[in-house]
Formats: C-alpha cells, structure tokens, sequence
C-alpha cells in the first residue's frame, strides 16, 4: 500500500471512529473490547483495495460487527464464570451525549443490561436497526443472514426488549435532582435519607468482578438496598466524596475513597424515586472514568 493510499484509508478510519466504537461497546457493554475490536476492524480495512469499497461506512461498519459477534460468542463463557452481576463497563461521556435523548438511552445501564439478554445475532440485529437505523439489507450482509430472516429477527429482539425495558423516559434534570439526593444521603450515610429516596421495590445490582467487595446476588427492596449501602459506607475509615457526573450519556455518582474513584452509581428513576441503582466497583472496568469518551449515532 503507498503511503497515499495508507493516509486515505486512516483518514477514512479516523472519520468513522467514534461510530465504530458506538457500534462495538452497545454490543459488547465493554470498552476495552471494543477498542480490540476496532484494532481488528482497522487492521482489515487496511488490507482492501479501497477503489473497490463503494460506501465506506457500511463496510467499517459490517466489519465491526462481525468482529464484535465474533468477540461476543467468545466472552460467552467469561460472562458465566463472572463473580456477581455482571455490568458493562461505565463510560465518562461528552456533553452531546446526554444532550442526544436517543443515543442517552441506547447506552443506559438500563437498556444495555437488557440488550444482555439477547442472542449475540439479536443484539447485533437490535442495535444496528434500532439504535444506528441500518437497513436490513446491509444488517444481513453483516451477521451473514437473509434481509427476511433479520427482519424476523428484528421483530423477535424489538419484542424482547419493549418488554423489559423502562416503559418512560425521564428528562436529565430529574434525574439530576434525584442523583443529587441520593449524593446528600450518601454524604450522611443516614438509612432514612436514603429511603427517602429508593422505591420501595429498588432493586440494585453490584459489580465488583470478585476483586471489590459487592453484593453476589441482586439486592431488592428499599430497605436491605438502604442497608447496604450504609453499612458499606461505615466499613471504612477513608475519606467519602460521591460526585455528579454524566455516565454513559446519564446523570451517575463517581464515588470516591481518599480521591480515589472507588465506584461508579448509576440509576434508573420512575416517579421521581429510584427504581434501579447500578453500582460499578470492579477496578478493571473504571479506567475509563478520567476522560470523556466520545460516542455517536453518526460520523465520529
């Protein structure tokens, strides 16, 4: 390849990166994963003859599916080894994130631990048509099915997640203003504050990959949830902070230990209470937590 040619074909690469990466995380819930994805996608873009690649990003972007299918059945069995509920791993993100109600929602903690209970293939299917608005045409040639049968599939996972998914969507700012009340209960560590805040059938899911000390199991209810959290806040004797942040185009808590990030909180509110608290403490999965990454529906 001429050095002309190598500079065209980053060039191209760079321009459609951040959709790349978009593509990759909401199927594998993992940045570390999609960044090796993404070393595969380019290390077989630069092996095509780019004079015969007649739309750039449906190519970029059917290779990066295949490889992160590819990378998804493998993880299959680390996901079943997994100590604990497994979370996908929070990402610090850039203000037009949030801003983007659709792509918001697309890389919730909610939605992408729903997105977990599909089928590799339906998820791929799901996110590509739902989220990227890919045709079906070009979604086949991608997980190497018949536009009928991606259609079918389509419906299937578009069903599966209608069901399980937040049935309302909450703007940002209550969000914030419930974030910020569990940040002040947090603060005290006082259970009552922190009632004041959970539903009353709060469920909370812990991650801390059998490194960090979490909940193995799910944790339901306001009171066991309020318990915990206090009772883990009071087994240390290092200095607490918990500070508003927007985690994966969401209002979250960056909790802190001695200023270090020990964990990130994500929620999911309803009527103003918090319905689902996601508590990342896994330290393999908070190296992303000090630069805000930038994600799209579009060019990058």
């Amino acid at each position: 390849m001429s050095t002309r040619t190598a500079d065209a074909a980053t060039e191209v690469f760079v321009a459609h990166r951040n959709l790349l990466f978009t593509v990759a995380y909401e199927m594998l819930g993992s940045a570390a994963d999609a960044e090796d994805v993404l070393q595969e996608t380019w290390l077989r873009w630069v092996e095509v003859d780019q004079d015969q690649v007649r739309d750039q990003r449906a190519y970029l972007v059917r290779v990066t599916t295949r490889q992160s299918l590819n990378r998804l059945r493998a993880l299959a069995r680390r996901r079943e080894a997994y100590v604990g509920p497994w979370l996908p791993e929070p990402l610090l993100t850039t203000p037009d994130v949030a801003q983007d109600v659709e792509l918001a929602e697309s890389v919730s903690m909610a939605l992408m631990l729903v997105l977990e209970t599909l089928s590799p293939t339906e998820r791929a299917v799901f996110v590509l048509r739902e989220v990227f608005d890919v045709g079906y045409d070009e979604i086949a040639a991608a997980v190497d099915k018949t536009p009928t049968a991606v259609r079918q599939i389509a419906h299937r996972a578009r069903r599966h997640v209608e069901a399980r998914r937040p049935r309302e969507t909450v703007s940002a700012r209550e969000s914030r203003a419930v974030l910020e009340s569990l940040r002040s209960a947090l603060a005290t560590g006082d259970p009552q504050r922190l009632l004041d805040v959970l539903a009353p059938d709060v469920v909370l899911l812990s991650d801390g990959g059998g490194v960090r000390q979490a909940a193995r199991h799910p944790v339901a209810g306001a009171d066991k949830v309020a318990r915990f959290i206090a009772g883990g806040l009071r087994r240390t004797d290092a200095r607490f902070a918990a500070e508003p942040a927007v985690v994966n185009g969401n209002p979250a808590l960056v909790l802190r230990l001695d200023d270090a990030v020990d964990g990130v909180m994500a929620a999911r509110v309803v009527d103003g209470r918090i319905t689902g608290l996601y508590y990342v403490r896994n330290p393999g999965k908070l190296s992303r937590l000090g630069a805000e990454t930038p994600l799209t529906l579009g060019l990058g």
